[in-house]
């Protein structure tokens, strides 16, 4: 049900049952799938490809041009998956000659005041708090969960199942499966409730646990760290993406927190 008061661009695709709140604008080369919510005064750039079944909250700017000084006009796009809802005020920009694509997966909540910047390439499930701010380039796990008010620098690569705290500066890569806090951003544990809620047993997250004290616990560098736990675990697929994703860091991981106690308070 289109709104006469919403503008919608001729060459725009939209699937017959979106609904289009007065005072929308969408423009043309933009793709709706069936089942979404397009709110009043939310704008809906070229080059966005919207889902199923996805709530886009009044005020979000989907698909702005980058904010980048190299852009000069190329053809790229905004892809966002299905289920996922989109916050009042959320900003999000296409892509560059980097990834042509700025992307957003399937099922995920972007909170309100959000920015995702050009090339950035988020996972299904993800939920990013109110004022989260993403730089260009950044990609994010499936299960993340960043916290409200926390910015991301250029090129970060956040993994899957984490837990940020909010008010976070993240500088450095955060390995799949834990929490980090505090300031400067550190190890914080492992997200076990988040992964209990995911399915995974006890003996996995035991096992989890028991890898990261190798990395962050143990005083061993990167590369020791990694070889201890080859040496000490057999081949998982929990195991092999930490690994792969330490190896292939390419800013570095975030680091262990100062020592005030055991191995055990993790």
């Amino acid at each position: 049900m289109n709104q006469p008061l919403a503008f919608i661009h001729p060459d725009a695709k939209i699937a017959h049952n979106v609904v289009v709140e007065p005072f929308a604008v969408i423009n043309k080369d933009v793709e709706i799938g069936e089942g979404t919510w397009i709110g009043s005064h939310a704008i809906i750039m070229e080059g966005a490809r919207i889902g199923k079944n996805c709530r886009i909250f009044p005020g979000a700017v989907i698909s702005a041009v980058p904010q980048d000084l190299k852009f000069k006009g190329e053809d790229t796009k905004t892809i966002i998956g299905d289920n996922t809802t989109i916050r009042e005020c959320v900003t999000v920009n296409r892509g560059t000659v980097d990834k042509y694509r700025t992307e957003i997966g399937s099922n995920c909540l972007i909170m309100a005041y959000t920015h995702i910047a050009h090339d950035c390439l988020v996972g299904n499930n993800v939920i990013l708090a109110n004022c989260v701010q993403l730089a260009g380039h950044i990609s994010v796990g499936d299960y993340a969960n960043i916290g409200g008010m926390s910015a991301v620098q250029q090129f970060v690569k956040i993994g899957k199942h984490t837990y940020i705290g909010g008010c976070s500066q993240i500088r450095k890569d955060v390995p799949p499966y834990i929490k980090a806090a505090r300031e400067p951003l550190s190890y914080a544990g492992i997200n076990s409730v988040g992964l209990r809620r995911r399915g995974h047993s006890d003996e996995k997250i035991a096992e989890i646990q028991d890898i990261y004290r190798y990395i962050y616990l143990k005083g061993l560098n990167n590369s020791d760290a990694i070889t201890q736990v080859e040496l000490e675990f057999q081949a998982s697929p929990e195991r092999d993406e930490i690994l792969n994703f330490i190896s292939n860091s390419e800013r570095g991981i975030i680091k262990s927190p100062a020592k005030k106690g055991s191995e055990s308070d993790y």
